[in-house]
């Protein structure tokens, strides 16, 4: 039986030179109800760093206070044009051949982001990846709520996320990309850790029989 071996590609910073929910919130909204939110949520935005405010709960407030209560196939709609547009120049094009050299092993690439998936997924088919582990928007009747769904994929929720996905079927080897601290915990769960400006990227094994 072939082993499992699976790629897990952290998005902002890894695959892309800058905060891709930013560029998108600043893309969907315009640069003055960016800097109305900015300024709106700026106790909590700045209260993330030295761990007084929530990352995930800032990231939803920031959205709403920038989008309010907007539907679902309006998102949907701007998310398609930013991938179109806006993503393409965002993108590291040595992170997308590593994807492709991955792919081409017979690994399996998943993206695994504190991001929102309402962009990811639609980028991530673009290139061929299909499981999308990200931050989720909660919805009701179509419409934004000002909440998640469910917890910010970041650090250990990377990980979780990881587990829950693969289940019984752990992978044999795990190659995981990453850019900052949450990162961390994915990249110690695996056999094949890249953090960005911290090591060369490590060498590929193709999925065989037994080998690593």
């Amino acid at each position: 039986m072939t082993e499992r071996v699976v790629a897990a590609f952290d998005f902002d910073g890894t695959i892309t030179t800058t905060d891709s929910f930013r560029a998108f919130m600043l893309d969907t909204a315009g640069p003055a109800r960016f800097v109305y939110a900015a300024l709106r949520c700026l106790p909590w935005l700045i209260g993330i760093q030295p761990g007084w405010s929530q990352r995930g709960p800032t990231k939803a407030r920031f959205l709403y206070a920038a989008l309010g209560a907007v539907r679902r196939d309006a998102l949907e709609t701007a998310a398609q044009r930013f991938v179109e547009r806006r993503l393409p120049a965002l993108l590291r094009p040595e992170m997308l051949a590593r994807i492709k050299e991955h792919q081409a092993l017979g690994h399996e690439v998943v993206l695994v982001s504190a991001s929102p998936s309402i962009y990811l997924r639609k980028w991530a088919l673009t290139v061929g990846i299909g499981t999308v582990l990200s931050s989720e928007l909660e919805w009701r009747d179509g419409v934004y709520t000002g909440h998640l769904a469910g917890r910010n994929c970041w650090g250990p929720e990377k990980v979780a996320r990881l587990r829950g996905w693969w289940g019984a079927n752990a992978p044999a080897t795990l190659y995981a990309y990453g850019d900052s601290r949450g990162d961390r915990e994915m990249a110690e769960l695996a056999q094949h850790a890249w953090i960005r400006g911290e090591s060369a990227l490590p060498p590929l094994t193709p999925a065989g029989f037994g080998a690593v």
